[in-house]
């Protein structure tokens, strides 16, 4: 999946834990969890915008493009 989630950065930085970033932007620890470790298959922009909220971030924060490995042998 080209798309990284870099979820887990902003909460160290403000020294919150997992489950209190659950918590606050409204989801378990295990869907977070999820989020974190880039299994997600879609995240619901009330979601995003819950984490950017809390997180006082933008969703290019959260989020990054990486270019798949397309080469050939």
């Amino acid at each position: 999946m080209p798309i990284a989630a870099d979820i887990d950065v902003m909460p160290a930085r403000q020294k919150m834990s997992v489950g209190e970033l659950a918590d606050r932007v409204g989801i378990t620890p295990a869907n977070l969890a999820v989020l974190k470790n880039g299994r997600a298959k879609a995240v619901r922009f009330a979601t995003l915008a819950a984490l950017c909220e809390v997180l006082e971030c933008q969703p290019g924060d959260l989020l990054r493009w990486e270019a798949e490995d397309t080469a050939s042998e």
